[in-house]
C-alpha cells in the first residue's frame, strides 16, 4: 500500500498541475468558458492597466463605441476585444507589431454584457480589464442598415482612411470599411465579414495585423497608432469571409505633431 501511494505521489509530482481560473470581480457566468478557450494554459490576472472605455449604457446596440489603451503596459504583443454574453463573444484580434497598445473601434451588442479587454505581454501573462454595460437586445440579431436600404453592393470595400502624427514618432491612423458584417443570425442572410486586416509602412514591414468577427459594427471604423511618421505612407490590406481582397493606402498628413493631452 505504501509503495502504491508513493508511487501515485511521485507521478502526481512529475505532472504539472493546472490552475483554476482567476476569479472574475464581475461575476460573468461565461467568464470561466471564455478564459479556457482564449487564454488557454496561460496566466491571467485582471489588472486595472488595461484601460477599457466605453459608455454606461449602449444607446446603440448596433455599434457600440469600446477604445483598449494598454500603452502604460510594456511588452504588450496582442490585444483582444469581446463581450461575454454575445453570441460571437469575440470582436477583434489585434497584434501591435510596431504600433502602440492601443486600438478603437464599435461593435454589436445582444444583451446586457461584460466588455473586457485583454492584452498578452511578452512573458505570455495575460491582462484583463472591463466592465458591465446595459443595452438592449438585437444587436447582433438584426439586419444591417444597408441590408435593408439594398444598396450594400454598391458600396462594398470603399476604404477611407486618415492619419497624423503624434508625439514620439506614432501617428494616430482612422480607418473605415464599407461592409455589412452580416453575423449570420438574422434569417435568410448567411454570415458574410471582414476577417483580416493588415497594415504595413511604404517599405512592407508590418505595422499592425488584427482578426476581425462579425460581432464588430457595420461599416467598421477603428483607430490605431501605428509607429510611422509625417509624411510617410501606410498600406492597408483586408479580407473577407468571402476571399474578396481590399486595399487602400494613406498618407499621413504632413504637419506638426497633434499636442499630447495634459497628464490626469
Amino acid at each position: 500500500m505504501k509503495r502504491h501511494v508513493a508511487l501515485l505521489l511521485a507521478l502526481a509530482a512529475a505532472v504539472p498541475v493546472r490552475a483554476g481560473p482567476v476569479v472574475d470581480p464581475l461575476g460573468s457566468p461565461m467568464w470561466t468558458a471564455h478564459a479556457r478557450t482564449l487564454f488557454g494554459d496561460d496566466p491571467v490576472r485582471f489588472d486595472p492597466r488595461v484601460k477599457v472605455d466605453f459608455p454606461i449604457i449602449a444607446e446603440n446596440q448596433r455599434a457600440f463605441p469600446v477604445v483598449i489603451d494598454a500603452r502604460t503596459i510594456p511588452g504588450v504583443r496582442r490585444m483582444i476585444l469581446f463581450a461575454d454574453l454575445n453570441p460571437i463573444p469575440v470582436a477583434i484580434d489585434y497584434r501591435p507589431v510596431a504600433a502602440a497598445a492601443y486600438v478603437a473601434t464599435r461593435i454589436k451588442l445582444d444583451q446586457r454584457t461584460p466588455v473586457r479587454g485583454a492584452v498578452q505581454i511578452d512573458s505570455g501573462e495575460w491582462l484583463v480589464w472591463g466592465g458591465w454595460v446595459d443595452a438592449g437586445g438585437g444587436g447582433c440579431s438584426t439586419p444591417p442598415v444597408s441590408r435593408v436600404k439594398g444598396d450594400w453592393a454598391d458600396h462594398l470595400g470603399e476604404i477611407r482612411g486618415e492619419a497624423w502624427p503624434l508625439p514620439g514618432g506614432d501617428s494616430r491612423l482612422r480607418l473605415s470599411f464599407r461592409h455589412p458584417m452580416d453575423t449570420g443570425l438574422v434569417e435568410n442572410i448567411a454570415a458574410y465579414h471582414l476577417e483580416e486586416i493588415d497594415v504595413r509602412g511604404a517599405d512592407g514591414r508590418p505595422l499592425a495585423e488584427m482578426a476581425i468577427w462579425a460581432s464588430v459594427a457595420e461599416d467598421p471604423a477603428l483607430t490605431l497608432m501605428p509607429r510611422i511618421g509625417a509624411g510617410e505612407r501606410i498600406g492597408i490590406e483586408a479580407r473577407d469571409t468571402n476571399g474578396r481582397d481590399y486595399r487602400a493606402q494613406v498618407e499621413v498628413a504632413r504637419q506638426s505633431p497633434l499636442p499630447a493631452p495634459p497628464a490626469p
